[in-house]
């Protein structure tokens, strides 16, 4: 297959996956409020963020290695496969007993980041059940990662979907059996093992030498390069977790477990759609890794950059319009309640949230892509810094929304400008004037387009179904017409409407 085949046969397998697995997520949702309350929303949410703090010990060895095996699957070199594969199964055996003996250390601290230690039985246990599902994954997916790289993510998102979907449907039959949430957690852990050593065994099929043993040893050139890349995304990760997987544990500590387990649906919907949006990129991920290991010349890697940049702006800021009009009518429906929803200003600055992060998404997965992790090593620092402080201040004089206000303060003031002053300086040798007046232009376009949205969702006087129904077509209308209006002429545009039109002939 060419890349673009391949990305498209990547990305049309992950959005069908994606939207089957936002499906049953969402019934699975409905199942856990029926059976269980806020509390335990707002626990798991707590947990996830902890062990995601924990996985830190991962230490970058799954983007490093990505890089580093670009070049040899595009050379078919065999030893230097076997060679990575064997040094990355003994680093991440060794990440994942690392991070269940953190795990096990943190048992005495994790009830000093509630605001009350809820009357939840089995708390412990249930809190070893999440690490040992961290962990555990961390054995296997060494292998599927050479499949990703290898430009086969379909074979991993199919694996994916498949568990993920019987997990689901596994735990909505216990909810409803037994509303007993250590059960419901187990069934969890379960399926993370299965799915872990079904894709292991598909890889040992799809790429027999992984059986064979090898004395060929990674060169110390590309030693040295990995261990660079670790370092630079150490800090990234660090500043990462910082910005984006804190958000649980200061709104327990600062607001309570009721209201982290409001804002949980809300991130069920935001992240499932960046979850879509993200398919994009990891699909055409390893196509741009291919590019920049066998062409030298970045004018065809820049092209490229441009036409991706334009479909994340369309695609991200579509998402943004809907978010911020159809939000709260949508938890509405969904909860069949309008308790467990966030005010207008609240639900603005999770959407902005959410947009802001969206539309860095093309400039950081060229940044992986071709390996520039070292150049921006700092600014994770800086950002987690800004971030956390001003959170915290907001938070205290704001409530939940200053938690918020302080990611977009901290996305805006380095994140945003940084990253592609980082990648054009250092990947493609000019300046990034365009891309920022691009930028300014899309986000201009993208606000105009809401405000037009919500005054026209203003004059429906409907609520409930048929309300939410008509409010959908109107975001579905305007955002897509306006685009359509401003960049129908495009360079960009045309390129996709002549892929499109390819795919159905």
């Amino acid at each position: 297959m060419t890349r673009t085949q391949a990305s498209l046969k990547n990305l049309v397998t992950a959005l069908v996956g994606q939207a089957a697995g936002i499906l049953i997520s969402f019934v699975a949702r409905r199942a856990f409020l029926d059976c269980l309350d806020e509390q335990y929303l707002g626990l798991s949410g707590l947990f996830a963020n902890i062990l995601t703090v924990l996985s830190l010990a991962e230490l970058g060895v799954g983007t490093a290695m990505t890089f580093a095996l670009y070049k040899p699957l595009a050379e078919n070199d065999i030893p230097a496969v076997q060679a990575l594969m064997k040094l990355y199964s003994r680093a991440y055996n060794a990440i994942g007993v690392i991070i269940l003996l953190l795990s096990v250390l943190f048992i005495p601290i994790y009830p000093s980041f509630m605001e009350e230690v809820p009357d939840i039985p089995h708390l412990t246990a249930i809190y070893l059940l999440y690490a040992a599902n961290t962990g555990v994954s961390y054995f296997f997916s060494y292998k599927r990662t050479l499949i990703i790289c290898d430009q086969k993510k379909y074979v991993a998102t199919i694996y994916r979907y498949v568990f993920f979907f019987l997990m689901n449907a596994a735990q909505i039959a216990v909810l409803y059996a037994t509303k007993n949430y250590l059960l419901f957690t187990a069934v969890q852990l379960i399926f993370t093992i299965a799915e872990n050593i079904a894709v292991s065994r598909r890889a040992d099929k799809m790429y027999p030498y992984l059986r064979e043993k090898t004395e060929y040893t990674v060169p110390g050139e590309t030693l040295s390069g990995i261990k660079q890349n670790i370092k630079a995304m150490m800090i990234h990760k660090i500043g990462g977790m910082v910005v984006f997987s804190t958000d649980n544990i200061l709104i327990s500590k600062l607001i309570g477990l009721t209201a982290t387990g409001i804002y949980s649906n809300y991130y069920l919907i935001t992240s499932a759609l960046e979850k879509i949006t993200l398919q994009l990129f990891t699909s055409i991920s390893a196509g741009v890794g291919n590019l920049n290991a066998v062409d030298t010349d970045k004018t065809a890697l820049k092209k490229s950059f441009y036409r991706v940049f334009f479909l994340n702006f369309w695609i991200i800021g579509f998402c943004f319009v809907c978010l911020v009009n159809l939000f709260n009518p949508f938890v509405c429906l969904w909860l069949k309640t309008d308790r467990l929803v966030f005010d207008g200003f609240t639900v603005v600055l999770i959407s902005a949230v959410f947009y802001l992060t969206g539309i860095r998404r093309t400039v950081l997965t060229f940044r992986e892509a071709v390996g520039a992790f070292w150049y921006d090593r700092y600014k994770p620092v800086i950002e987690a810094a800004v971030n956390l402080i001003t959170s915290v201040l907001l938070a205290k004089a704001m409530g939940i929304s200053g938690i918020f206000l302080g990611t977009i303060i901290s996305t805006v003031t380095v994140c945003i400008w940084v990253e592609p002053c980082v990648l054009f300086r250092h990947v493609f040798g000019s300046s990034p004037k365009k891309y920022f007046g691009r930028l300014i232009l899309y986000t201009a376009v993208t606000a105009i387009a809401c405000v037009l949205t919500y005054f026209l969702c203003a004059l429906i006087p409907l609520g409930g179904l048929g309300g939410f129904a008509i409010r959908a077509v109107i975001c579905l209308i305007v955002p897509n017409l306006l685009n359509l209006l401003l960049f129908g002429r495009t360079e960009e545009f045309a390129y996709y409407r002549k892929l499109i039109l390819g795919i159905i002939r």
